[in-house]
């Protein structure tokens, strides 16, 4: 993949991205708005959100053509934490406000950035896919780009009448609607089940890809890496990590996968740093037996020792033994030396 593709595949993840979770923040609108324009324009913007969504999909499977598996881990949990975040904040936008009436309004004036960035989004794409000569993606955000601009002169047509509903309600006394006739608490809780199985089959897909992804040499540690400038001690693979002193986290790494090494070598750095335990992590760092050698079980490196020649037996022994030491590893390791 190219330079130029390798740029169009970031920027159609970021909008990507922006579309899964603005569905979303959507639905939660739509729970608590009342019957009338507004929720006709939301509701309305929601179908065109979801379209935008798989189409931008489908032309991202199409210029990466199932390219770079780092990009696809990366455009993945990129997506997965933008759907998870709007997961989270839909509830809230349910209860935002010191009136029903406030609440639409201050969602309207979110829904209203929104729009705007996702316009900034759609004309950069149109731009950066005109300057490399790709006219299906610039074609593309030109269409959505046009979407999102209807939405935004929409939503601004709406806001003095919003307004006037706070000003009714919270100054004249007049509430212009019951939040309870919006079927909101439903929602709220429809959503709330919707949002643990999504992030449940989010999190899947993220194993899956990531798993992919770290049969290519040089993955897993930068994977690693990455994570652990961000990990709090929950996400490390050390039970209690910032309780363990010095020679008891020792003793525990060599257990640790090359990705986990990574990311506790991140992870160390930033916090107490210490000299004994990072020597360490650096003893054990290094190249795998082969890409994805840390992933497997005893069984399948058994069997893929079955094929390997005597140079690649002895990696596995050196590897394995300043590692998880695994008998059944290290026993079929020395069967396929004795027999070359």
């Amino acid at each position: 993949m190219s330079r130029s593709e390798q740029k169009i595949v970031q920027y159609l993840g970021e909008a990507h991205a922006m579309e899964l979770g603005l569905v979303r923040d959507l639905q939660a609108q739509i729970a608590m708005a009342p019957r009338g324009s507004y929720r006709s324009a939301l509701q309305t913007h929601l179908q065109e959100t979801r379209e935008h969504a798989r189409n931008v999909q489908v032309r991202l499977e199409e210029v990466r053509g199932g390219g770079n598996p780092i990009q696809a881990m990366m455009g993945l949990a990129e997506s997965t934490v933008s759907q998870l975040l709007a997961l989270g904040k839909a509830p809230l936008s349910l209860l935002r406000g010191a009136s029903n009436e406030e609440k639409i309004l201050k969602n309207a004036k979110e829904t209203c950035a929104s729009e705007a960035l996702e316009i900034a989004t759609y004309t950069a794409i149109e731009h950066l896919a005109r300057s490399i000569g790709d006219e299906t993606t610039a074609e593309l955000a030109v269409s959505i780009g046009k979407d999102e601009q209807k939405m935004l002169a929409r939503v601004m047509r709406e806001l003095p009448r919003l307004t006037g509903a706070v000003v009714d309600v919270e100054i004249e006394g007049q509430p212009s609607f019951d939040l309870g006739d919006t079927g909101a608490t439903d929602a709220a809780r429809e959503l709330a089940q919707t949002g643990k199985q999504a992030a449940r089959k989010a999190e899947v897909r993220v194993r899956r890809t990531a798993r992919s992804a770290r049969r290519v040499p040089g993955v897993a540690q930068a994977e690693g890496q990455i994570k652990g400038v961000v990990a709090s001690e929950q996400d490390l693979a050390v039970a209690d990590y910032d309780e363990l002193n010095a020679s008891d986290l020792v003793e525990k790494l060599p257990q640790l996968s090359q990705v986990d090494l990574a990311k506790v070598d991140s992870y160390e750095r930033k916090n107490q740093n210490r000299t004994t335990v990072r020597a360490r992590i650096s003893s054990l760092r290094g190249s795998e037996p082969w890409p994805g050698y840390d992933d497997q079980g005893v069984e399948e490196i058994r069997k893929a020792l079955a094929d390997a020649d005597e140079t690649r037996a002895k990696e596995v022994q050196v590897y394995e033994r300043a590692h998880k030491n695994r008998t059944g590893v290290l026993a079929a390791a020395e069967r396929e030396v004795a027999n070359a």
